[in-house]
This record gives structure tokens, C-alpha cells and sequence, in this order.
């Protein structure tokens, strides 16, 4: 049975998932035990305006098995546009409660990415946090693009070791066009998870619960790293309120004009 024969409605670039958190997670454990080879990417404000100027980026994406709601202002706008109130599925909370059920479950898990110290550290906290969770093992590709025979044995790597689930941490957009370019050749559930992982190893602080309820992540890292975030901030939330706009816009229109909203 096909992993994408679920039911999605579209913000801006961006097929998202509906469902609910406990459902997604189940079906990719299913999947991961399985073997099933399959794609989960977290979408968030920026990965929907990478998407919408860069048509590769957006086939990438809609082409996943889930692409699940990171961002709150995507939550929002699931509820303007179609009155569906949607739960939110981060990375950051999903990897933990993924490694919890795949110990309990006997998946066993692949780190792909992120630096030699992060996955280290990862596997350090595993084996405090999960000690009976199988890591069928961790790989950090160099910066550069892979040659096709170096694509085939990081294949040929992930494939051997048994994993059922690949947290892939390489940075939007490459974990997604690199999931993108693996769909179907690994048995396993690839989840491009951002920086979940230096979270996870406790190198980096997540915002509190009270800025993530309020939508307001974005801003604790702006504070964190004012310079590198400025400018992405300003022009894509910016951007993003335009396009939504238009959106909107449109989809008063169809619905004074009798048009069915198209989930």
C-alpha cells in the first residue's frame, strides 16, 4: 500500500499532512518496522518559501510520504484557509519520541549527517536516555556533493546496517533534496530532521514551551543568532505573509463563487 494515499491541504508551495501526532507516528513505526522505504520532512515558513521560488525544492517536498506541520503560523494557516485544526509534528519532538518507540519496538535507527562530535554526542545521550535502543550506526558526509559511487555506498552503508528509521540532518533544503534523491533506493523511513540533533546531544537550548505554544521559536533563535537569522527572517516571514495573503484572497473568492476548496 502506498505511503501517500493521505489526506493533504496546500499552504502557499506546500502539500501538508493532516492528521494527528500519535496517527503520524505510528504509521512511520510501521513503516520503519517494515522496512518500507519512505520520506517525513517537517515544514516550517522558511521550507515553504524555498519552495515556492524553487520549483525542485517544492517536488522534493510534496514528494515525501509526510510532510508534517513544524511551524505554528503553517497551523495557523491551515485554520484561515480551511478551518482545519491541524497538530503540530516538530523534529524536535518527534526524534525523541521516535527513539523512544523504535527501543521499545526493536527499530533500530541510522544518524545521517550533522558533524562527527554532534553524532557522538547523540550516541552518548542514547545510551544513557535508551540503553536498549539498537543504533544500527552514524554517518557525517563530507560538506561537498557526493560522487554517484560515493551516493551508492552510503546507500549500500545505511542499507546493510538494518535500520528502519534514518534521521537525516543536513539543513533545509539538502536534507530534502538528498531524501529526495534516496526515495526508494534505502529501506527505511528517512526523517530530515534540521537541528534536532545538537538539541538532542544538549549543544543547543531549545525556546520554552511558552514561545513554542505562542509560535514565537523563530524569535528565541533571532535572539540566539541575531546576524546569520536578520535577513532570512525579515524577508521570508515577510514573504510569506504576502503569498498567504493572496491566498486567502483567492480562496474567499472560490467560495463566494461556489468553488470547492480542494484538499
Amino acid at each position: 500500500m502506498s505511503l501517500t494515499s493521505k489526506k493533504r491541504a496546500t499552504v502557499i508551495s506546500l502539500n501538508l499532512s493532516l492528521g494527528n501526532y500519535q496517527q503520524f507516528q505510528e504509521e512511520i513505526i510501521t513503516a520503519a518496522k517494515a522496512r518500507q522505504a519512505g520520506s517525513v520532512c517537517f515544514a516550517n515558513v522558511h521550507m515553504t518559501i524555498e519552495a515556492k521560488f524553487n520549483s525542485g525544492i517544492a517536488e522534493a517536498v510534496n514528494g515525501a510520504d509526510w510532510v508534517l506541520c513544524d511551524g505554528v503560523p503553517l497551523l495557523w494557516s491551515l485554520q484561515w484557509l480551511y478551518g482545519v485544526k491541524q497538530n503540530r509534528a516538530t523534529g524536535l519532538d518527534m526524534l525523541p519520541d521516535l527513539l523512544q518507540t523504535a527501543e521499545k519496538t526493536g527499530v533500530s535507527v541510522f544518524f545521517y549527517g550533522s558533524t562527527p562530535e554532534i553524532l557522538q554526542q547523540t550516541t552518548d545521550v542514547c545510551r544513557v536516555k535508551h540503553p536498549k535502543l539498537s543504533i544500527a550506526g552514524t554517518l557525517s558526509p563530507p560538506f561537498r556533493p557526493l560522487t554517484p559511487e560515493e551516493d551508492e555506498q552510503v546507500i549500500k552503508q545505511i542499507t546493510k546496517s538494518g535500520a528502519g528509521l534514518v534521521f537525516v540532518s543536513l539543513g533545509c533544503p539538502k536534507q530534502e533534496m538528498w531524501m529526495a534523491k534516496m526515495r526508494g533506493r534505502i529501506p527505511a523511513v528517512l526523517l530530515g530532521i534540521g537541528g534536532a540533533l545538537p538539541v538532542l546531544a544538549g549543544d543547543v537550548k531549545r525556546s520554552p514551551e511558552w514561545m513554542q505554544r505562542a509560535g514565537l521559536e523563530w524569535l528565541f533563535r533571532f535572539v540566539m543568532e541575531p546576524r546569520r537569522l536578520f535577513k532570512r527572517y525579515a524577508v521570508t516571514n515577510s514573504l510569506y505573509t504576502w503569498y498567504l495573503v493572496r491566498q486567502l484572497v483567492r480562496s474567499n473568492q472560490d467560495q463566494k463563487y461556489g468553488v470547492p476548496i480542494q484538499f
